[in-house]
């Protein structure tokens, strides 16, 4: 086993065992790329989000938030295309019938997909030889659309399909007839006519665009101006693999900035620092943070430009965010299949437009499984080995734990618990740990990523100091209670 690929091992180990993170409905045998957060988990997803949510919209006044619903209009999806072209390669093993995504396939077996259409896939992998991982031949590949559907009102009402001349398609459901061009084979722009069906968001993007007209109308912000959305997106991922990187179930967190059609470029290098910035605030490494300039054949048909953050993760350099300037793409989708205005009127003008957009785009579990591998660090402390996440203290999903040195001692824990409800009133984010001894209990939060263990003993009930021993340094000082957030 590689160096990294034992790192990831061990980080996804102590995931669980410590409570950040556990398989999705494990008790049952799990669900593939679904995964459930614990207690530190879900504290640590939280900071992130919080100093996201603070940098990039508290702090500036430029930024609209908004909380949209993850079920919207069938519509949004056609409008944007995701109906007829969110798709991966998917190819078969021919025996066991598994599916894999086919540029997955090439990659694990060291061949660059970037750019190779899915026919071109196809012929690497006969040229190569290359078989499923389970040894067998794989089959031609094959376009697979990613949304979840789902049916909205009373399952009951089933549509009858049938075919007609031509290729068309007839959809009865109760009284409404529905008829759509095709080739005889139910695609899922076909499915989409449905009335009924709707789909788990695959992106929160599309929130932000449908309610761009309603932050315009409201507010009358000046351009340029964001807004800006976290939560969850679903795709329907062939082959979830590497821990939180890619699955089925995942958060978000966006912003569609509306430019000058004229002036985008200042407005897309003041968001790249920013970003910049924000990933110095994450703790991240500058030396394993990567531009990626995506050249013209491998960008999305809407971007004139894309910039790929790429961070060296122990399971090899991944995407870990991007930036998009997507033109007037989205807006003009709205405008020309809602037949409503998306037009913006600079003030005292009568310059009227459809503005532009930049795309900042961050996954949370990305940026989540990026600070955990920056924080993982084995070392020694009086040659014992150790394991500590030295997680940012602004991150850390616990800031201090209290401890009596003696648990049996009823002055000592009294006077802990007085110093425990103290930090925990002002951060939230304070641990109790009586359990074992002393040196056990540093190195249970050195696991989490404590940053500072405050131990009361008998001095503290004569003096009024504590011991405060700090998590990088091990090293250890007497303080007074009053003094231990200094």
């Amino acid at each position: 086993m590689s160096e990294k690929n034992q790192e990831m091992e061990n980080i996804v180990s102590l995931a669980k065992r410590r409570g950040f993170i556990y398989n999705g409905s494990d008790v049952y045998g799990g669900l593939s790329g679904t995964w459930d957060y614990g207690p530190l988990g879900v504290a640590l997803k939280r900071n992130i989000m919080d100093l996201w949510w603070k940098t990039f919209v508290e702090d500036r006044e430029d930024m609209y938030g908004v909380d949209a619903a993850i079920l919207m209009n069938q519509k949004v999806w056609q409008a944007s295309g995701h109906v007829d072209t969110f798709v991966d390669p998917l190819c078969e093993d021919t025996v066991n019938h598994r599916r894999f995504r086919t540029d997955h396939i090439l990659k694990d077996n060291g061949v660059n997909p970037d750019g190779m259409s899915m026919e071109q896939m196809d012929v690497t992998i006969a040229e190569h030889g290359i078989k499923s991982p389970d040894g067998n031949p794989l089959s031609k590949s094959r376009t697979f659309n990613m949304m979840f559907e789902t049916l909205i009102g009373p399952a009951e009402e089933k549509p009858t399909v049938s075919f007609m001349e031509h290729g068309s398609i007839k959809i009865e459901m109760g009284a409404n007839t529905y008829i759509a061009d095709g080739t005889g084979e139910i695609r899922a722009g076909a499915r989409g006519i449905n009335p009924a069906t709707s789909y788990l968001r695959p992106e929160t993007a599309q929130g932000i665009f449908t309610n761009f007209k309603n932050v315009v109308d409201s507010f009358y912000p000046d351009l340029p101006f964001g807004i800006a959305q976290q939560g969850k997106a679903f795709r329907n991922e062939i082959s979830p693999r590497d821990f939180v990187f890619r699955s089925r179930e995942f958060e978000q967190m966006e912003i569609e900035y509306f430019v000058h059609p004229d002036k985008w470029q200042e407005s897309f290098d003041s968001l790249l620092a920013d970003i910049k910035s924000f990933l110095g605030s994450l703790g991240l490494p500058a030396d394993k943070i990567h531009e990626l300039e995506v050249p013209e054949e491998d960008r999305a048909h809407y971007s004139k430009r894309t910039i790929d953050i790429e961070y060296d993760f122990p399971i090899g350099k991944e995407e870990l965010l991007g930036l998009a300037y997507r033109t007037d793409f989205d807006l003009m989708n709205i405008q020309n299949n809602s037949g409503k205005s998306m037009e913006y009127t600079i003030k005292g003008t009568n310059d009227r437009f459809v503005p532009h957009v930049i795309e900042p785009s961050f996954g949370v579990e990305r940026a989540l499984m990026a600070v955990m591998s920056a924080a993982y660090t084995e070392d020694e402390v009086n040659g014992e080995k150790r394991i500590v996440m030295k997680f940012p203290e602004h991150l850390a999903p616990v800031k201090y734990c209290v401890s009596p040195l003696l648990k049996n001692k009823p002055e000592l824990v009294e006077k802990a618990r007085e110093v425990y409800q103290m930090l925990k009133k002002k951060h939230g984010n304070v641990m109790w740990d009586d359990n074992g001894n002393i040196g056990k209990r540093y190195r249970r939060q050195d696991e989490i990523g404590t940053p500072y263990c405050v131990v009361i003993d008998f001095d503290t009930l004569e003096d009024g100091t504590v011991t405060i021993r700090d998590r990088d340094t091990t090293e250890q000082k007497r303080v007074n209670i009053i003094d231990i957030e200094k």
